[in-house]
């Protein structure tokens, strides 16, 4: 899915606030930390409440190796300001229930509403078509969670319904809103802008 030049670990993206790196071992008490966090937690479907060290360790072992495969991009969040401290994740991967890859974050919730998901989330959309090659990517929001959604419409996708998904890590089911992204709406988008 990812060539070559996101499958080395000091594959970086810089944008005006943040840098978008590979997970690394030292980010593994952040991530216990920050998406830990009840508030965080509760609007993924992975990420169990609380969190276990143990698997965060797992987590980032999965992602690297995943990197450098090539069958993921698993992106840690840093402030520019502090590249080595991680803030959040932002992913695209495989999803087996939907018709692309899928586009999958969290940020802590310190960092909340100063637009760095929307900014991390479009850069990493923006690489996945320039360097990736895909069609289209998939994502989804859990239908309360607004501030999902609005990260995922600013990143261009369309809303394409509504389903119930197992989230996994919440021991059920949840209402999301489905959105997907074509290759060819992001290029009319970049063409307009």
């Amino acid at each position: 899915m990812f060539p070559d030049l996101t499958r080395d670990d000091v594959f970086r993206i810089e944008t005006r606030r943040l840098w978008l790196r590979w997970p690394q071992a030292r980010d593994a008490a952040a991530i216990v930390r920050l998406a830990g966090e009840r508030d965080v937690a509760e609007m993924t479907a992975r990420i169990p409440h609380p969190i276990e060290p143990l698997g965060t360790d797992t987590f980032v072992i999965e992602a690297r190796r995943a990197n450098a495969e090539g069958s993921s991009l698993t992106m840690a969040l840093a402030l520019r300001s502090a590249p080595a401290a991680l803030i959040g994740i932002v992913s695209i991967h495989p999803d087996p229930d939907a018709s692309g890859p899928h586009l999958g974050y969290w940020l802590g919730v310190p960092h909340w509403g100063a637009g760095l998901m929307s900014e991390a989330a479009g850069t990493l959309v923006d690489a996945y078509f320039a360097y990736g090659g895909g069609a289209e990517l998939t994502s989804a929001a859990i239908t309360a969670n607004g501030a999902s959604r609005r990260v995922l419409e600013k990143c261009g996708f369309v809303r394409q319904g509504s389903a119930l998904r197992a989230f996994h890590a919440r021991g059920g089911e949840r209402e999301v809103d489905l959105f997907r992204l074509t290759r060819a709406e992001w290029s009319a988008a970049r063409n307009d802008g």
